[in-house]
Order: structure tokens, then C-alpha cells, then sequence
């Protein structure tokens, strides 16, 4: 019996000693990604070097590669929180918020809350600028941005279905609507040149457009 609570009581104690030290491995891997987030959002991949990575996270150059290989795992890194914050964005069940109108205008106002994020902008600058380079970063971005556009291809396909829409395409349904939005919202941003249009009338007038092509009564006037 003294046997084993000797052995419990070592356990808990190794687990208090080892605690910290991942914790603080942790806070390094998050120091560093918050530092290359504000560097490379900034400036661009290319114009960002590891050296000044392990400086603007305040940790030695051996640090930083202990913890990340290259500068590319640590994009990657921070796509990966990109993807965590898009699936926030747009929370499961909202597809049952409602008809098609008003999950239409809650998409559209999650896209434009999306665009209004100084870091989303970021990363579609270096997506833009860098993807000439280095390529890989076009089709990573591209990997994380899809999910969303998939979902809402296959809600769009699923009204279809129903009868309710007559998307042939859904996807290209989907790139479509959410392409009216990114023409008023992000390009505008990423030129510096916010849009002065009210962003209701935006919405509310691109949901009319996209609805008034692929309802049924519609789309059935058009076959006839």
C-alpha cells in the first residue's frame, strides 16, 4: 500500500513539474505565430525573414526553428487559425435561420464582417502579392477559403432539390453570389478605397438580384 501512494504521489508531483514547461512551450509556438501574423500580414511573406520572426517574438533564433522548421510551417500555422475563425464566422445550423432570403442575408453579412478583419485583408494581399513566388501559398489560402463555398453549394443545391431554387450549378451559384459581395467589400478594401454604398442596400440588393435569376418561378419563365 505505501508502495503505491508513493507512486501516485510521485505521478501528481511529475505532472505539476511538466505542466509549466508545456505551457510555456505553448505560449512560445502562439508568441511566434502572433509575431509572423503581424509581420508577414504586413510586409509579405517574402519580405519577412526567420531572423526577424525570432526577434518580434522576443525568443532565440535556435528557439524558433525548435519549434517550427521553416517559415513556410509557420503560414501554414497561421492558416490553420484562419480556418478555425472562418468556421466561426458562419456557425453550423444556419442554413435552418430562416428561407433562403434571410440565410442569404445572414451569409452575406458574415462575408462582410470577414472582410472588415485587418488579418483576412492580410492574408488576401499576400495570397496576391506572394503567390507568384511561391505558389504553394495561392492553393493553401485557396484549401482554407473552399469549405465555405462548398457549404454553401451544397445549401443552394439542396433548396434545388426541394424545388424551392433552380441552380444548375451550384457552385457557380455559390461563387456568383458570393462574388457580388466580394465586388463591394473586399476589393474596395484591399484597394483602400471603402465602399460608400450603405451596406444594407448592398445586400439587400444583391439578394434581390441572385433570388430574381434562380427562383423557380423564374427560372422556369426563362426554360419557356
Amino acid at each position: 500500500m505505501y508502495t503505491g501512494c508513493e507512486g501516485e504521489g510521485s505521478m501528481s508531483s511529475n505532472a505539476r513539474t511538466n505542466a509549466p514547461g508545456k505551457a510555456r512551450r505553448s505560449d512560445v509556438r502562439e508568441a511566434i505565430v502572433a509575431a509572423a501574423e503581424s509581420l508577414i500580414l504586413d510586409r509579405g511573406y517574402a519580405a519577412v525573414s526567420m531572423d526577424e520572426l525570432a526577434a518580434a517574438a522576443g525568443v532565440a533564433r535556435r528557439t524558433l526553428y525548435n519549434q517550427f522548421a521553416s517559415k513556410e510551417e509557420i503560414f501554414r500555422e497561421m492558416l490553420a487559425g484562419l480556418a478555425r475563425q472562418l468556421e466561426h464566422a458562419l456557425p453550423p445550423g444556419v442554413e435552418t435561420q430562416g428561407d433562403v432570403e434571410e440565410v442569404l442575408r445572414l451569409i452575406a453579412r458574415a462575408l462582410v464582417s470577414l472582410h472588415q478583419r485587418p488579418e483576412y485583408l492580410g492574408f488576401f494581399r499576400v495570397a496576391v502579392t506572394d503567390s507568384r513566388q511561391f505558389p504553394w501559398i495561392a492553393e493553401a489560402f485557396a484549401a482554407v477559403i473552399e469549405p465555405m463555398l462548398d457549404r454553401l453549394s451544397r445549401y443552394l443545391a439542396h433548396l434545388t432539390k426541394l424545388g424551392v431554387l433552380d441552380c444548375r450549378n451550384p457552385m457557380l451559384a455559390a461563387r456568383q453570389f458570393t462574388g457580388i459581395i466580394n465586388e463591394f467589400f473586399l476589393w474596395p478594401l484591399l484597394m483602400g478605397h471603402p465602399e460608400t454604398i450603405p451596406t444594407d442596400d448592398v445586400i439587400d440588393e444583391s439578394i434581390r438580384m441572385f433570388l430574381g435569376y434562380y427562383t423557380r418561378t423564374r427560372a422556369s419563365r426563362r426554360s419557356a
